[in-house]
């Protein structure tokens, strides 16, 4: 079989959300950085690939795939008899069902407003992302890092709105997951590894407290959080030494 490689970015959530599905089912791939401040997801050779010029994208053979949740569910079934079975064995058509709203809740509920937390926290950084150079990059970083570190906020109105969105999600989330250990069924799928990027970058922020105050939420993602495949993908963006 052909040698699985994805181009991506390590801090961009939807590259993350596929390099943790690789690790969860025991895949060998080569990753290839995609350099956004040069542009890179622009070129032609890139388009190609995605083209709407966006990471991250798989290339395996003649398969070229973008698209995040796409590209997971595609390692999920192609690799069903490696690793972690991150979806429901076949015949199971209650469970599966079950997989696919929980996912299509992730995609359409929770993703919204996370995402406008995550990337959005203020007018002046979704900007900033928007343009194509180190400069650009350089300052996304390092407003990121003071948002995380020291709570900065400029757009509060913003920041509420999508909070109270979350607020009203994660309700939902606490009554299911009083009832199944995990959003889908007893066990780990690709319904609770799609939400891995985002919980991750909130619990860094004051959100976090959306997520401590309901128990049953709170030990969910302690749980996702701690498996061995998501550490892997954050030891990714640590600066090599």
């Amino acid at each position: 079989m052909a040698v699985v490689k994805v181009h991506g970015y390590p801090l961009s959530n939807d590259t993350q959300r596929v390099l943790a599905c690789l690790y969860e089912k025991d895949v060998e791939f080569e990753f290839v950085n995609v350099h956004l401040g040069a542009g890179e997801h622009k070129s032609e050779t890139f388009l190609a690939l995605n083209p709407f010029g966006q990471i991250p994208a798989l290339e395996q053979g003649d398969l070229k795939l973008f698209e995040s949740r796409a590209i997971t569910q595609y390692i999920a079934q192609e690799y069903s008899d490696k690793g972690t079975h991150l979806l429901p064995v076949s015949g199971s058509n209650k469970t599966m069902a079950l997989v696919q709203l929980w996912k299509e809740v992730e995609a359409h509920q929770f993703e919204p407003p996370s995402t406008n937390l995550t990337r959005g926290r203020n007018t002046q950084l979704r900007e900033i992302q928007k343009r194509n150079n180190l400069i650009a990059v350089f300052l996304c970083v390092l407003v990121r890092f003071l948002f995380t570190f020291f709570g900065m906020t400029t757009d509060t109105a913003v920041v509420e709105e999508n909070q109270g969105k979350l607020d009203k999600v994660l309700d939902v989330y606490e009554a299911r997951l009083a009832q199944s250990k995990y959003l889908a069924c007893e066990k780990f799928t690709l319904v609770d590894l799609h939400h891995l990027p985002n919980v991750q970058y909130l619990m860094r922020t004051e959100v976090k407290k959306l997520f401590d105050s309901r128990p049953h939420v709170s030990a969910w993602v302690a749980d996702i959080t701690a498996r061995p495949a998501w550490s892997k993908v954050l030891d990714l963006q640590k600066p090599k030494q």
